[in-house]
């Protein structure tokens, strides 16, 4: 078993999703001799949530990693402690980013390096049980290069992660690149004409929230606003796509060492991000929300021993179904903690549950103070989504206090993919808003959150 994860790597940058900004050839080698899963959403989207929800099956109330600064119990059941109580040798190489030292570094693993919080692009520092040490190369290269000697001598079988920094802010490819033409998303300039006060304070804006420390250059003086705003999504975006092209150069890398051992047709092998990314939609960059473009993940897997080739999976799947799909791959029993739903079954054409009707999410890291992205949960079917803004009324350090009363926002995805509109207030989508408030308040019961107190008790819960 093989994981690659990146960071922020949008399903939108991936040509096997229908990307117009870049190809990925190997990734989209994955895509074609095995699965693409269309309908994989994050329950957190953010790095070190969404990471601890796949390794132990749990949403982020279960596991404890909220934020990006509560690190993890290392000691709870995860997949990887399932697959080497049943005699799988495991490792974990890169990007660990759930917090470092005694009881938040890599448990369960026979062998793991690991880099220091976000990690360096350029001779990243790794740590591992013999200490910490500086490693000369660009991340992705070293990531895979370890990766790849510890696989080689691994005894099978065996599970490596390989957990890339890239494409993560702040976007250093490994040579420098010329600023090249890219396409511009239709909701570049959004005025948020429709949506609540929570989408509008975000800090995440191209155009305002992008400094010479990320674009590496001042823009050219003299440019209009609109003008300077695309010169500052064209420098983004070329950072971006290259690290995006070198791992996807390092994903080959991979997928040529499984095939010339010949153990590609029998390895289990996945490719995705911790949690998608906003690349120029509504202006933004960063992720957080639960707007399609952050919360949608990218998943690519093959097992051709066992899968057929060339399938796409359109049901929806978040990231807390993955460990007991991926323990159900190896014929290993799930811990009866994990909360997910195992779509093995369904590759193999024989499912065993109904597929999900909806899924549930939370962004528990209220006005950071990098984004100021709010606070929220929501609820998303296969045609609608349903989000509510609490508004704690907690303020960034030094500001003072302020109060926001709550919000909510519902968007019709098949009238309106773009979510553009919001139509919470609009009384043609009344049953539909009620019927989502309830859905939302019944899995949070199901799952065992508890919704904020603000939220009043829809009518038959």
């Amino acid at each position: 078993m093989v994981m690659i994860l990146t960071d922020d790597h949008g399903a939108h940058a991936i040509s096997a999703y229908g990307s117009v900004v870049n190809r990925t050839p190997r990734i989209d080698e994955i895509a074609r001799l095995g699965w693409r899963f269309d309908n994989c959403f994050a329950t957190n989207a953010l790095c070190s949530p969404s990471r601890a929800s796949i390794l132990t099956g749990t949403y982020s109330h279960v596991n404890g990693v909220t934020t990006l600064v509560t690190p993890i119990d290392a000691s709870q059941p995860t997949f990887v402690s399932r697959l080497k109580g049943a005699g799988y040798a495991t490792a974990m190489i890169g990007k660990w980013h759930m917090g470092d030292g005694p009881g938040h570094d890599p448990q369960h693993f026979d062998y793991w390096d690991v880099f220091i919080e976000q990690g360096e692009y350029r001779d990243p520092r790794l740590l591992s049980r013999d200490g910490l040490r500086t490693v000369p190369g660009y991340a992705t290269d070293v990531v895979t290069d370890l990766a790849l000697s510890w696989m080689a001598s691994a005894p099978e079988p065996f599970c490596a992660l390989i957990y890339h920094k890239a494409p993560h802010r702040p976007w250093e490819p490994p040579v420098p690149v010329r600023d090249e033409p890219v396409p511009v998303p239709g909701t570049f300039f959004d005025d948020y004409a429709t949506r609540s006060s929570s989408a509008r304070r975000a800090a995440m804006r191209i155009a305002e929230h992008l400094g010479r420390e990320d674009l590496k250059a001042d823009p050219p003086p003299g440019l209009s606003y609109e003008d300077e705003a695309l010169w500052k999504y064209r420098r983004f975006m070329t950072d971006y796509l290259a690290c995006v092209a070198s791992v996807d150069d390092n994903v080959g890398r991979v997928t040529d060492w499984l095939r010339e051992r010949g153990r590609f047709a029998d390895t289990l092998l996945m490719y995705a991000s911790d949690q998608g990314f906003f690349l120029g939609e509504h202006g933004w960059f960063d992720k957080r929300f639960m707007y399609e473009e952050s919360l949608r993940m990218p998943l690519v897997l093959s097992y051709p021993a066992r899968l057929p080739a060339g399938r796409v999976f359109a049901d929806i799947v978040t990231n807390v179904d993955w460990a007991q799909t991926i323990l159900d791959a190896a014929g290993v029993g799930h811990h009866p903690r994990m909360q997910g739903r195992s779509f093995w079954p369904d590759l193999l054409g024989a499912p065993e549950a109904p597929a999900a009707e909806g899924m549930y999410y939370r962004y528990w890291e209220h006005d950071d103070v990098f984004h100021k992205a709010p606070a929220h949960y929501g609820y998303r079917t296969a045609t609608h989504k349903l989000i509510y803004f609490y508004n704690d009324g907690l303020g960034l350090p030094g500001t003072g206090a302020f109060t926001y009363p709550p919000e909510w926002e519902l968007y019709d995805l098949v009238a309106d993919p773009a979510e553009t509109r919001n139509v919470y207030h609009d009384p043609a989508y009344a049953a539909v808003r009620d019927e989502l408030t309830l859905a939302m308040w019944r899995e949070q019961a199901r799952l065992g959150d508890a919704p904020h107190p603000a939220q009043p008790r829809p009518a038959g819960a």
